[in-house]
């Protein structure tokens, strides 16, 4: 992995993925007790971040293998880049989802022409069953964040952070970016490595989950115990990638963890303050900002809106308690 497999995914992505605002809010500003920066993917296609690696991942395929198909893993938003990216270039799309995935993430996905097979994460082996569809099929798979095109991909975000931050006149600050198996995260800080060196990326992750958290701070890749039991479905891993760990504990400053209730918070503060829908695995990294501020040290945060795919019975609860 290097930056310039991120410049030539910037390339590839050139008039295809958006190129989402830096956007600031001075009410945020003051709950946060400095200046904060929001990155917003979850106005990118699909509503999320995952569509830059898909699509990047897919366009460097080679042709003839892309024409037989694809197949991804995904609790939502990667399937829905991957759904996406695969029907640009008119191929056939497999997504392997768990059961219990918001029902938005599982209709927007079919929405998209790809074909979806539910799966209980608690019971089954997706792997296996992958391997199966895959082998029967010729698909080849997209993975969700361990793979050097899909990490690139993800790194775009970065070089737009650098270029966005520096026309505001920032050139130093702490980047607080919603980790789960560390594609996104990784792939900024490669970009911010090369081209804004002052700047330091930190996961954040939910409570409970925060393996990368665990990891960085023992130097040793560590798993949860468990899959599920946060809200932040979007984030919830295993444990980080064994090509993305190695880039996080190289780049990254310490993780921090946050409770589910500050991440519906937080979702209720960018709807107030920016008109934001935002996720809440995607709204990590802002509460992090804006509830967490002994754990910051920079006069300016930036973070990262990861996604915004989230189910109206939830968000409707959130605002309701804390908009």
């Amino acid at each position: 992995m290097n930056i310039e497999m991120i410049r030539a995914a910037a390339r590839r992505l050139e008039g295809h993925a958006r190129r989402t605002p830096l956007l600031s809010s001075p009410f945020l500003d003051e709950m946060a007790g400095r200046r904060v920066l929001v990155k917003p993917e979850c106005l990118q296609h699909t509503g999320s971040f995952k569509f830059r690696g898909a699509r990047n991942a897919i366009a460097a395929m080679d042709p003839e293998a892309r024409t037989k198909g694809v197949i991804a893993f995904s609790s939502g938003n990667h399937a829905q880049g991957v759904a996406l990216a695969a029907r640009a270039f008119g191929v056939p799309a497999v997504i392997l989802m768990p059961a219990d995935a918001p029902a938005l993430k599982i209709a927007n996905t079919k929405a998209l022409g790809a074909e979806v097979v539910l799966y209980d994460r608690a019971t089954q082996d997706r792997d296996e069953i992958g391997a199966g569809l895959a082998a029967a099929r010729g698909l080849t798979l997209v993975k969700p964040f361990d793979d050097p095109l899909v990490i690139a991909g993800q790194g775009t975000v970065g070089l737009e952070i650098a270029a966005q931050a520096a026309a505001m006149g920032v050139t130093e600050a702490q980047v607080l970016v919603p980790c789960g198996g560390g594609g996104l995260t990784a792939g900024i800080a490669l970009a911010l490595e090369a081209n804004a060196p002052a700047m330091q990326v930190h996961p954040v992750e939910p409570e409970g989950f925060d393996d990368v958290k665990r990891s960085l701070a023992a130097g040793r890749r560590l798993a949860n115990a468990r899959q599920s039991g946060s809200v932040c479905d979007a984030i919830l891993t295993p444990s980080a990638g064994e090509i993305t760990f190695p880039l996080l504990h190289r780049l990254c400053g310490p993780g921090l963890a946050v409770p589910d209730d500050e991440a519906l918070h937080a979702m209720a503060a960018a709807f107030s303050r920016l008109k934001l829908v935002i996720e809440p695995g995607g709204a990590v990294a802002l509460a992090a900002a804006l509830f967490h501020a002994d754990q910051i040290e920079a006069e300016t945060v930036i973070v990262v809106a990861s996604g915004g795919n989230v189910d109206a019975p939830l968000y409707r609860a959130a605002l309701e308690r804390f908009a």
